[in-house]
C-alpha cells in the first residue's frame, strides 16, 4: 500500500496546476482515488508531453522579436523599442502556464500585478526587457519559463512641443483602436494640435528628443519636414511616443516661394485665427490692426474693412487706409518676431508685383508683424498715377472744389480721377463760373505748390494738359466770368448806398 500512495502522490504532483508550478518544491500532496488518480495520470502526462515540446520551441531563439522600426506614416505602433508605461494594455502568454495567460493593465504605478510573483515594476522598459525581467522572476518558481509579451493598446501618448508654433505646450494624444490597428500620433499631428506652424518655421532642421530605454541614453533625430510638404516623403512624418519632445526653430533667412507654400500646407496655422499686426510709415491709417478671416476677395466687396480672407501685406495695407504718395514700394519692410531666434527683416519690392505680377512678393502675415513702408527719397511723377489703381492705394481720394460750381466743397472720387469729372461731380458750373478755364493747385509730395491754369473742353478724354488726373488733395477753383466779376463788384459798391436809403425810408423820407 505504500507503493500506492507513492503513486498517488506522483499523480496529484502532475495532476494539480500548483505542484505544476512548483516542481520539487511541491509542499503539499493530495492522497487520489487509484482510478480518478490513472485518469488524471494520462490527461497530465498528455500536458507534460506538450509542455515539454512548447519548451524546446519557447526558447530566447524562438521567441517572436519586436519589428524593425515603422517608417513615418504607419498606421500602428513600432513596439521594438516602445518604452511601457502607466496606462498600457498587455496580453502576457504563459506559453508552459496557460492559466496565467490574460490581458494585463499597467497600472499608475508603473507596475503588473502577475500570479505569484506579484507586482512587478515595467514602466520605462521595452517589451523585450519586461519579457526578461518576468522570466527571471518566474524562472524562481517555474521550470524553464516561456513568456510573450503583446501590446494591445498603448497609453494615450503626452508630447512637449516649442518653437515656431502657434500654441506651444505639452499635448496628450489619445491612441484608440480601430479595426485591430493603434493609430500613433505623429509630428505633422501633433503639429496641428498646437495650431500650425509660424512663418519663421525651418522645417528642414524639426527635433525630436526622446527618452531612452532604462538604463539608456536620450536620443536626438533631426527630420526635414520640407521634405515632406515637397514631395510627401512620409518617413520624415517621424512617429512619436509618450515623453517625447519636438522643437521646431526659426528659419535664418525666408525664401518668398517657400513662405508661400508653407501658407497652404495643412501645417500652417488656420485662417480663422485672428492676426493682430501693426502698419507703420506712409499710409493714410497707421496703427494696430486685428485681421479676421473673411469671404471676400476684391476690395470693391469689402463690408468690413477688418474683414480678410487672406491675411498678406496688401491687404494689411488696405485696411490702413492705402499708401500715401511717398510711400517707397521698392523696399517695403516686415519685421516679424521668432519665438526661438532673432527678430527677422523680410524686404519686398510692390513694384515688381504691380508691373511683373509677382504674387510672392505678396507675403502672408503671421501674428505680431509689423509693415513698414518708408519715404521715398526721388518722386518719380510718372509712377505716381500708376500707383493710384494698385490694390494697395487708397480707394478713394479727397479733392476741393471751390468757386463757381452749384456744390463747391470737398469731394471723394475715385483715384485718377479726371478734371472733367471732377467738375461735374460738384454739379457743374453755375450761371456766374467762367467755362473756358479752371485753376488747379496741387500740393507736391516734396513740399512744393504747383499753380496753373487749364482750359476746360467738356468733351477732351483724360489727358494731361486739358483734362489731367487728380490727385489726393488736389484744388479745383472755378472763377467767376467777365459779367458776372463786374455785376458783383457794382452791387458791392452800391450796397452802402441802398443802406443808406434804406434808413431813410424808415423815417418818412
Amino acid at each position: 500500500m505504500q507503493h500506492d500512495h507513492d503513486y498517488s502522490l506522483i499523480i496529484s504532483n502532475l495532476a494539480n496546476p500548483a505542484s505544476r508550478l512548483l516542481g520539487r518544491r511541491c509542499q503539499r500532496s493530495v492522497a487520489l482515488p487509484l482510478g480518478l488518480a490513472s485518469s488524471l495520470f494520462i490527461s497530465s502526462f498528455a500536458t507534460l508531453i506538450t509542455a515539454t515540446t512548447l519548451l524546446q520551441w519557447a526558447t530566447p531563439a524562438a521567441i517572436a522579436q519586436a519589428s524593425p522600426p515603422a517608417p513615418g506614416g504607419s498606421s500602428q505602433i513600432d513596439t521594438d523599442d516602445y518604452l511601457l508605461g502607466a496606462g498600457d494594455r498587455l496580453k502576457i502568454d504563459f506559453l508552459t502556464i496557460p492559466e496565467f495567460t490574460a490581458e494585463y493593465q499597467v497600472l499608475p504605478s508603473g507596475a503588473v500585478n502577475l500570479p505569484l510573483i506579484g507586482s512587478i515594476p515595467v514602466k520605462g522598459r521595452t517589451i523585450e526587457q519586461a519579457t526578461n525581467l518576468l522570466s527571471q522572476r518566474y524562472a524562481a518558481v517555474v521550470q524553464r519559463p516561456a513568456i510573450n509579451i503583446t501590446l494591445l493598446a498603448a497609453r494615450p501618448v503626452r508630447i512637449a512641443i516649442a518653437g515656431e508654433v502657434n500654441r506651444p505646450g505639452s499635448y496628450t494624444i489619445t491612441t484608440p483602436i480601430t479595426n485591430g490597428e493603434t493609430p500613433v500620433p505623429t509630428i505633422s499631428r501633433t503639429i496641428q494640435l498646437a495650431e500650425g506652424l509660424t512663418q519663421s518655421a525651418d522645417l528642414r532642421q524639426v527635433q525630436i528628443r526622446r527618452a531612452a530605454p532604462l538604463g539608456g541614453t536620450p536620443q536626438l533625430f533631426t527630420v526635414n519636414l520640407w521634405d515632406l510638404v515637397q514631395t510627401g516623403d512620409l518617413a520624415q512624418d517621424l512617429q512619436l511616443r509618450d515623453g517625447d519632445s519636438v522643437f521646431i526653430p526659426a528659419t535664418t533667412t525666408v525664401n518668398l516661394a517657400e513662405a508661400r507654400q508653407l501658407s497652404n500646407a495643412n501645417l500652417a496655422a488656420r485662417n480663422n485665427r485672428p492676426l493682430k499686426i501693426t502698419v507703420v510709415g506712409e499710409v493714410y491709417r497707421p496703427g494696430p490692426y486685428t485681421l479676421i478671416e473673411g469671404a471676400v476677395s476684391q476690395r470693391d466687396q469689402l463690408i468690413n474693412p477688418n474683414l480678410l480672407q487672406v491675411p498678406s501685406v496688401t491687404r494689411a495695407i488696405q485696411v490702413a487706409g492705402g499708401i500715401t504718395q511717398l510711400a517707397d514700394i521698392r523696399n517695403i519692410q516686415v519685421r516679424r518676431l521668432t519665438r526661438s531666434g532673432p527678430t527677422q527683416t523680410i524686404t519686398l519690392n510692390f513694384w515688381q508685383l504691380l508691373k511683373e505680377g509677382d504674387g510672392l512678393q505678396d507675403l502672408p502675415l503671421q501674428d505680431g508683424d509689423t509693415i513698414e513702408i518708408p519715404k521715398v527719397e526721388n518722386i518719380n511723377e510718372g509712377e505716381i498715377s500708376e500707383l493710384a489703381t494698385a490694390s494697395f492705394s487708397p480707394e478713394k481720394i479727397t479733392i476741393n472744389v471751390v468757386g463757381e460750381v452749384e456744390r463747391p466743397g470737398a469731394i471723394l472720387v475715385s483715384p485718377n480721377t479726371p478734371l472733367n469729372q471732377a467738375i461735374l461731380s460738384a454739379g457743374g458750373f453755375n450761371l456766374k463760373a467762367k467755362k473756358g478755364s479752371v485753376t488747379l493747385i496741387r500740393l507736391n509730395p516734396n513740399g512744393t505748390v504747383v499753380k496753373r491754369d487749364v482750359e476746360i473742353d467738356l468733351a477732351q478724354a483724360a489727358n494731361e494738359n486739358s483734362n489731367p488726373p487728380l490727385r489726393n488733395n488736389d484744388i479745383v477753383v472755378v472763377k467767376k466770368n467777365g459779367l458776372s466779376t463786374v455785376t458783383d463788384a457794382a452791387a458791392a459798391i452800391l450796397s452802402p448806398l441802398g443802406g443808406a436809403l434804406g434808413i431813410l425810408r424808415i423815417f418818412g423820407f
